[in-house]
């Protein structure tokens, strides 16, 4: 079967030390530490076959992230741009939807309780969790001691086929009210981005919002995009979108942003403060991979607002550190709160039982393509910012 394999050299920085989850020349936990001169290409590999407790996925649609982009693209000095979990060589893809076609003895459909029989159309989480470590135990699978991630360590959904264990894989059963066809699996694709969001401004990560809040949510990529649908679906008062490219901000409005900020064009803090009555926000949403530019900002409206306890969420990865001032937080009692994956808590079902519910995130979706254009779509995608998710359709 074809596939989109990253290629990548082990070539860490000087001072780099490998940590207790690191395996020399194989994986890493920095990965922006460690790989040099990333490659991307079309591979023939063996169909995999399920193990116990496994199912193969025929995939139908995968959506590319920005962690996708970020894997495949050096900097300067050609290392990667993304510092999370990464061992190479590996498939790409994580945003997956499709049909199961074969299960090992033990697998098991959680909506029916019982063995997978083949057909069922499915999505699957990313974040491959082990269910025994302590994070796991106390209920924590985002922060599992023994991670893998399907298209980071781990084979993932861009190609034919996909080896995922059955306790990550969701039904899209209760979609079927509403997408019909290949929209089914456009809009399967969509579940584990939205469930990023979801888990960063709703879940145990941001605490969720009470009906009446205000939000800031700043970049309008696909996590962003999400967090204005599921906040405005929450109850917020305003949501409101920072976001300087034309026509992801005007995709904002269409999930659900009430109001648009070019931060390029406008005063970020003055225009949030006017548009709150001088209150700021309850909830900050960093989408951008940019904290030391957007957070200064964001800080200085919890400074000059009138809101107290403000949150600020980072979900986007970043290297940079992020120039924070204590008197800040203490003075507004405002918190920095760090938001990982989409595992647990019901996060998928939920998600799932929204969408089947009118919360239509298939507009999210700008352009599609097939499996030999994504690695020019990879290199695209650093500089275009027009589409909002790039989706990749199996033959």
């Amino acid at each position: 079967m074809r596939c989109v394999v990253l290629h990548a050299d082990w070539d860490p920085r000087p001072g780099f030390k490998l940590g207790a989850k690191d395996i020399e020349g194989k994986q890493t936990y920095l990965g922006s530490r460690v790989w040099r001169n990333p490659r991307v290409v079309i591979e023939e590999k063996e169909i995999p076959k399920p193990g116990p407790g496994e199912v193969v996925i025929e995939v139908k649609a995968c959506g590319i992230c920005g962690s996708d982009v970020h894997m495949a693209q050096p900097d300067d000095e050609g290392y990667i741009l993304y510092p999370g979990l990464t061992g190479f060589p590996v498939v790409l893809g994580h945003e997956i939807a499709g049909v199961v076609v074969e299960a090992g003895p033990g697998a098991l459909d959680k909506r029916t309780n019982k063995p997978f029989k083949g057909g069922e159309e499915v999505c699957t989480e990313e974040m491959v969790w082990c269910g025994s470590c302590q994070p796991c135990a106390d209920g924590y699978p985002n922060h599992c001691e023994r991670l893998d991630e399907l298209g980071f360590n781990v084979d993932g959904g861009f190609a034919k086929y996909v080896k995922v264990p059955a306790r990550l894989v969701w039904s899209l059963e209760p979609l079927k009210s509403r997408y019909k066809g290949l929209d089914l699996f456009l809009a399967g694709s969509l579940v584990e981005p939205t469930s990023v969001a979801y888990n960063a401004v709703i879940e145990r990560s941001g605490g969720g919002i009470r009906p009446g809040d205000n939000v800031v949510i700043c970049g309008g990529g696909p996590v962003g995009l999400a967090a204005c649908a599921i906040l405005k679906r929450q109850g917020a008062a305003r949501v409101i979108l920072s976001e300087p490219e034309p026509a992801r901000a005007e995709l904002g409005l269409k999930m659900g942003a009430d109001y648009v900020i070019n931060p390029l064009k406008e005063d970020f803090v003055q225009r949030v403060l006017e548009l709150t009555d001088g209150y700021g926000a309850a909830l900050y949403l960093e989408a951008t991979g940019l904290p030391t530019i957007v957070y200064p900002q964001i800080e200085q409206v919890i400074w000059e607002g009138r809101t107290l306890n403000a949150r600020v969420i980072v979900v986007a990865r970043a290297d940079a550190k992020m120039p924070v001032t204590g008197e800040v937080l203490q003075v507004r009692r405002a918190q920095i709160i760090g938001a990982q994956g989409h595992s647990g808590h019901g996060t998928f079902p939920r998600v799932i039982e929204s969408m089947a519910a009118g919360m239509d995130m298939t507009p999210m979706i700008t352009k599609k393509i097939r499996l030999e254009e994504v690695p020019e779509n990879l290199v695209l995608l650093r500089t275009d910012r027009k589409e909002g998710k790039i989706t990749c359709v199996m033959d």
